[in-house]
């Protein structure tokens, strides 16, 4: 890579999902670098009520000048994540980037949520990172720039609104904030970054539209943009700087000198924002 390279460019990136949303923003921000994206995603045909498969996620991201690995599978299989490590390895020769993005969202108070879906959340959620984590290490260790990025919240125990409400959905993401910590620590000598990174609002993906409220909740939101360029920042700094650390999309942002997030509002205006899980509310106007 010459010195004026974009900073992603032949970098390879391997994400659990990624069809759509947040994971796809991410990809698509990295690709117009000219890095490598390895997507294992469960949607290999379209279905009802999501936008998109594993497969137009890897025509957008060529599109726009990257390289695409459409993997069909499911971040619960220890099977499926092997065949991720393995086919990265040979398709690209190492890993550079992982991104746990992969996320299962059940919005279930504690006698509403069934066993089924408990395990589903705690499988994808926890499991999911630390176990895609685990198996991408040997490359990581080889990388001159190994980073960990996982999508999941700061760690707030003293809100008695959050921790009444969704306790499994909680249990399952601050167990991923918690592989953040720990994987930070345990790797630092290696020279591998792992980072949490948050949205401030909720993002307008099809699981809002979907659970939370339609088109109206989508509405409050903003776009997966936020979250893509944020997550650039985190994967373009040198060295173990945010590593262990839980960041917030916003915050990220402001670091760099952005104080207008109105281009970012699903609604075009970004005046009825509704603040994402896991944190005290915002105010109006960004």
């Amino acid at each position: 890579m010459t010195e004026n390279a974009p900073a992603l460019k032949n970098r390879t990136i391997v994400m659990s999902g990624g069809s759509r949303g947040i994971g796809l923003a991410i990809a698509l921000r990295a690709a117009r670098d000219g890095a490598n994206i390895v997507l294992l995603a469960k949607t290999g045909r379209p279905q009802e009520g999501l936008q998109g498969t594993v497969y137009s996620a890897a025509e957008q991201i060529e599109g726009v000048g990257g390289r695409a690995l459409p993997i069909v599978g499911d971040v619960r299989s220890d099977d499926d994540i092997a065949r991720v490590v393995e086919q990265s390895a040979a398709t690209f020769g190492g890993i550079d980037v992982v991104v746990n993005n992969a996320s299962a969202l059940v919005p279930a108070s504690t006698p509403d949520i069934t066993p089924k879906q408990y395990d589903l959340i705690q499988d994808v959620n926890t499991r999911g990172t630390f176990m895609l984590t685990r198996a991408c290490l040997p490359l990581l260790r080889a990388s001159r720039m190994a980073k960990v990025l996982t999508l999941s919240p700061p760690l707030v125990l003293d809100s008695p609104h959050w921790l009444a409400h969704f306790p499994a959905y909680l249990l399952s993401k601050y167990g991923m904030s918690l592989c953040t910590l720990t994987f930070a620590e345990e790797f630092r000598d290696a020279d591998i970054a792992v980072t949490s990174l948050w949205p401030r609002t909720t993002i307008a993906t099809d699981a809002v539209r979907n659970l939370l409220g339609g088109d109206a909740a989508v509405e409050r939101a903003r776009r997966p943009e936020i979250v893509a360029d944020a997550a650039y920042e985190i994967l373009t700094r040198d060295g173990l700087g945010l590593s262990g650390r839980l960041l917030i999309d916003e915050d990220v942002l402001r670091e760099t000198g952005m104080t207008d997030f109105t281009r970012y509002a699903a609604d075009g205006i970004g005046n009825r924002l509704e603040t994402d899980f896991f944190l005290d509310p915002i105010m109006p106007a960004p």
